[in-house]
């Protein structure tokens, strides 16, 4: 199979070769504002690195991409298939990947990095039974998704990960639980409960994170949300990413919706839910309730027609 490559990738290419110690990238917070850093090339050659070792890449794997080189899970898989020496496609981004690529390689594809939009197109595509490890990052994975994905026989894994980390540091195998750390990593928490990142090999040997975990080891965490979403509700502390897991189920599929706070005279400021969907259910909240327990309800509903995401899919939320 020959190396296939958009005009973003060739592009890319070309900085990677070019004499410049540094690549620059672009990364979007949860404002969804895009901004440029510089990343260093010997900390995207050892985080590379560290996937090829994860998964046994070589010159004889064949990595696709259907992710712009633009941003650093595009970048870090066109480096880790000019470590490796092994074939490289690349498609534009669309939320149909491998629609254009054609069944009769008889090639597996070694490495598949997706968003979460982009799951439904995978698994309509055709490769399913071809597709030897997928990696999912981004933006959170939706339960039902997750278990889609399972159901499929996809091998694959959730990432935990950032533009400053060249990529991802830990993955977690879907149906699980627990984030385990690539080679050349450990981790710690601060004594807000934020997940520091120690590493052996990036040049920024330390990095505190705002992901609140728990530790099952130097190895492995549990992430259980953002510090900077946390209500505090009266000193409750509400997690909204554990409240949305939980009644996730209860939602139509295609539906946004998110657990944000609003000011409250009595407890300072009170959960609320955000959501898209037109015409919940006369028992929505209720059911809520039955599923995280009256304290961490949220006490409203709030329709919003206009959910916005950030440029990597992740909800961008309002305070009320």
């Amino acid at each position: 199979m020959e190396t296939i490559l958009t005009p973003e990738a060739k592009k890319f290419i070309e900085e990677w070769n070019s004499p410049t110690p540094y690549v620059t990238a672009r990364t979007s917070g949860s404002t969804g504002t895009p901004k440029e850093i510089r990343l260093l090339k010997t900390d995207m050659r050892a985080s590379a690195k560290a996937t090829i070792n994860f998964f046994g890449l070589h010159s004889r794997s064949w990595l696709h991409l259907p992710l712009s080189p633009d941003y650093i899970a595009g970048k870090m898989q066109i480096v880790r298939a000019l470590e490796s020496g092994a074939t490289l496609t690349v498609e534009d981004a669309t939320n149909r990947p491998l629609s254009g690529l054609s069944l009769n390689t008889g090639r597996r594809i070694s490495l598949l990095p997706v968003v979460p939009s982009q799951v439904c197109g995978v698994l309509s595509s055709g490769f399913t039974d071809r597709i030897d490890n997928m990696i999912i990052g981004g933006a959170p994975l939706a339960p039902a998704d997750e278990q889609r994905i399972i159901d499929s026989g996809i091998p694959s894994f959730a990432t935990y990960g950032m533009t400053e980390t060249c990529s991802h540091v830990a993955l977690r195998r879907l149906g699980s639980e627990c984030f385990s750390a690539l080679p050349g990593f450990r981790f710690s928490a601060d004594p807000r409960g934020c997940l520091v990142i120690n590493s052996e090999t990036m040049s920024f040997g330390q990095l505190v994170t705002n992901d609140i975990v728990e530790l099952d080891s130097p190895q492995a965490f549990r992430w259980r949300g953002r510090f900077d979403n946390v209500i505090n509700s009266g000193g409750l502390k509400i997690s909204p990413e554990e409240i949305e897991k939980k009644i996730a189920h209860l939602f139509p599929d295609g539906t946004n919706f998110y657990i944000t706070s609003r000011r409250s005279e009595r407890w300072g400021e009170e959960a609320v839910l955000v959501t898209d969907l037109r015409e919940p259910a006369d028992n929505l909240m209720n059911l809520i309730e039955t599923e995280v327990g009256h304290l961490r309800a949220p006490k409203a509903l709030i329709f919003d027609p206009d959910i916005q995401r950030t440029s990597s899919k992740k909800i961008i939320r309002r305070k009320f």
